[in-house]
């Protein structure tokens, strides 16, 4: 007789990848969102509050520290709970933090926006390094830079639609002195609902990697001692430099840009298209990183990345000293060339063992840490020498792009 009560065969190895795939999707996409979202924050709040651009960049100050504040105890999480329900905690907390955001948004107060920014961001850290590392470690190590990256293009399209959503509620009829009209709070209402959702999704599927992840492990002193052996790690350090160094250009030239499009020399918009353009911005990192994750199966991922790298220095000179409308098309084609930077920086840091990348990745996302500093010594460097010329720190940043690409520089068509 037959027993209709059969058990449920296990998934695959190829299963579980493709399904945390697809889970992951929804996750960079929304991660995307948000974080182009909250750039516009500057523009909006240096006029509402009549900020300069060191004290406006202290937004981003409190969305990026966090990376440097939390991400040893979300690393030991991972350790402890496993990747699937820290991604889980780490959504949850951002639903709250959006919330919190959209609760400032109505009465403007400098201080509570910060901290609902801190907490926001703490669980966008969780996000990180839990979402990063597993999609790098979970499927065949020799295509982790390539899923990455693809997966890096659906957080592109979440930025890319990101100000062009948000611009119209942030943006529109901003004054000196006014407090933020209610409609501000619109864009993080409805962000903190998807977010709980996918909450739920993952608490859902919290087993899909039984077996295959970290979670449940006790945690013997030998942990804490790697912690700290890793950073004999050459390539790992350097990594981590990449990363600060990526994450604080692209951060200050995705938040100025809304300013810099407003400029007289420029193309002297008003803020909500101004905003909207930066919507450009972020579909050039979108459009690269899905045409890179097919270029990286026919070249070096290090050649790949000193391309990019140069590219962008190149591009940022060149939106420092041309006028008009030449100016803000080289500004706006940087994110072409940032959109491989990141998954490739973080695929070639990553150690071979894979039981040591959780405590990797707390390493890397901690770098993440750029986007707090750098932004705020380019508004610092604005406020003193101009706009434009301050531009000339994320040159900088480029450039050391370009030597990590080329001390860990492969041969044309050689994967790592």
């Amino acid at each position: 007789m037959t027993d209709h009560r059969e058990r449920r065969l296990p998934l695959s190895a190829e299963e579980v990848a493709g399904r945390l795939f697809r889970l992951s999707i929804s996750v960079f996409f929304i991660g995307g969102f948000l974080s182009a979202s909250i750039s516009l924050l500057v523009p909006q709040l240096k006029s509402v509050l009549q900020l300069d651009y060191h004290r406006a960049m202290f937004i981003q100050l409190a969305f990026h520290s966090s990376y440097l504040l939390f991400a040893l105890p979300v690393a030991l999480t991972i350790v402890r709970m496993g990747y699937m329900r820290a991604i889980c905690v780490g959504l949850s907390i951002m639903a709250a933090g959006c919330l919190a955001l959209a609760a400032t948004q109505t009465v403007a107060r400098f201080s509570l926006l910060l901290g609902a920014l801190l907490l926001l961001s703490a669980g966008q850290t969780a996000l990180q390094i839990a979402a990063n590392t597993v999609v790098t470690v979970i499927g065949p190590s020799r295509r982790a830079a390539s899923r990455l990256t693809l997966l890096q293009g659906f957080n592109s399209l979440g930025t890319v639609l990101g100000p062009l959503m948000s611009a119209p509620f942030l943006l529109a009829d901003i004054r000196p002195g006014d407090g933020s009209d209610s409609t501000a709070s619109v864009p993080f209402i409805a962000t903190g609902g998807i977010l709980a959702l996918l909450a739920l999704a993952y608490f859902r599927h919290r087993t899909l990697l039984h077996g295959r992840e970290p979670g449940g492990h006790r945690l013997p002193d030998r942990w804490g001692k790697q912690i700290f052996l890793l950073l004999g790690d050459r390539r790992l350090m350097w990594g981590s430099v990449a990363i600060f160094v990526y994450v604080g250009a692209e951060v200050t030239i995705g938040t100025l840009m809304t300013n810099i499009l407003m400029l007289p020399q420029r193309l002297a918009l008003d803020p909500v298209n101004a905003g909207r353009l930066v919507s450009l911005y972020w579909a050039g990192a979108m459009v690269g990183r899905f045409a890179g994750s097919w270029i990286m199966a026919r070249i070096a991922e290090s050649m790949l990345l000193f391309l990019a790298a140069l590219g962008a220095i190149l591009l940022t000179a060149a939106a420092i000293v041309l006028p008009g409308v030449a100016g803000s098309a080289a500004l706006i084609a940087i994110g072409l060339c940032n959109a491989i930077m990141y998954p490739v920086i973080y695929a070639m840091a990553m150690p071979q063992d894979s039981r040591l990348a959780p405590l990797a990745s707390m390493w890397l996302c901690m770098a993440v840490v750029g986007g707090a500093v750098v932004p705020l010594l380019t508004g610092a460097a604005a406020d003193v020498f101009g706009l434009l010329r301050a531009l000339a720190l994320p040159v900088s940043c480029y450039a050391v792009i370009a030597l990590f690409a080329l001390l860990n520089r492969a041969p044309w068509g050689e994967a790592r």
